[in-house]
């Protein structure tokens, strides 16, 4: 059995994103046999015990194994370097360009080079997985993926995810933006890491809105939905990716690049950054979602994140391990 320690975090700073796309890797990892362990801090807003509940063992220091798994803005390739005596194989998740000393790379983002970026980071026997072709995704969104059907060019059904932590309140401008609004149905999904999430369940029960807290069903909400108004990141592609139109305010830096990029292509409507993004920008948003094609904007995004093997990553990892 192959040993595997995944290094991430979760926090109120750096939201949920990275430590729920990791329990991804994990599970298809699990599901070939291998043991996966998390290697993760305790700061605030941490999800540990969200993944002892996934059934996984977490550790506070480094330990042997045969792969080490970092999804973290905050590592370097320094730390990189020092982790080298406890495994014989590295594999890095990153966004940013940076120099890395892994042995697999991992950028699931569509940017304008996304093929040829990293190729003075990293070493040269490092094999690079870039682009929507590595899209890391949980088997409720492939599935879904398998069946999409035609969606209402009529938005009466609204999704709000702005992340599972939110830390720049999103949410809460959206539902002021709402508060004169009508829409047959609204959802909104919000993070146990989310400090205003009483405030907003409290909101949305006083307009018979649906709150959801911490969920495993996003894709079917999502499914549902005739638009959504979410965050850059990992959600942003995972929208795309079940022919969700959706507009997307970049909530941190690293969001910039890719949002920006997919607004060019058409595939999201892109908000801007987040401090420059007010209740009247939404409000402005909603009101005019009648004179928006979210047909084109469904259709070029699946065409975006079309991809013969889902989840294509695990086969270059298993080999690495063989």
């Amino acid at each position: 059995m192959k040993n595997i320690i995944i290094r991430t975090d979760a926090s109120v700073v750096i939201g949920s994103g990275h430590v729920m796309r990791c329990l991804t890797i994990a599970h298809n990892l699990t599901r070939e046999g291998c043991n996966v362990r998390f290697w993760m801090e305790p700061h605030a807003g941490n999800l540990i015990n969200y993944v002892v509940r996934q059934g996984y063992e977490t550790i506070s220091k480094a330990e042997q194994a045969d792969l080490y798994i970092i999804d973290h803005y905050e590592i370097d390739m320094v730390w990189e370097q020092n982790i080298r005596p406890y495994t014989n194989n590295l594999m890095v998740i990153d966004d940013l360009a940076r120099a890395h000393d892994c042995d697999v790379l991992l950028d699931q983002n569509v940017v304008p080079n996304f093929k040829d970026r990293y190729d003075d980071l990293v070493p040269k026997h490092c094999i690079k997985l870039l682009g929507p072709k590595y899209l890391i995704m949980r088997e409720e969104f492939i599935e879904a993926r398998q069946q999409i059907e035609q969606r209402n060019q009529n938005i009466q059904r609204l999704l709000v995810f702005m992340g599972g932590t939110d830390p720049t309140n999103e949410t809460t401008k959206i539902l002021t933006a709402l508060e004169k609004l009508s829409f047959t149905h609204v959802d909104v999904v919000v993070g146990n890491g989310n400090v205003h999430k009483e405030k907003i369940e409290q909101i949305c029960h006083e307009r018979n809105y649906h709150y959801h807290c911490q969920i495993s069903y996003m894709a079917q909400l999502m499914q549902q939905a005739d638009f959504s108004i979410g965050a850059g990141g990992s959600s942003m592609w995972e929208r795309c990716y079940v022919g969700l139109p959706s507009s997307s305010t970049i909530v941190a830096d690293n969001q910039f690049i890719t949002t920006n990029y997919a607004n060019q292509l058409e595939a999201v409507i892109n908000l801007g950054w987040h401090e420059d993004v007010t209740v009247e920008t939404y409000k402005h948003l909603l009101n005019r979602l009648g004179d928006i094609d979210v047909g084109k904007i469904r259709k070029i995004g699946l065409q975006l994140t079309a991809t013969p093997e889902p989840n294509a990553w695990l086969s270059q990892i298993m080999e690495l391990l063989a």
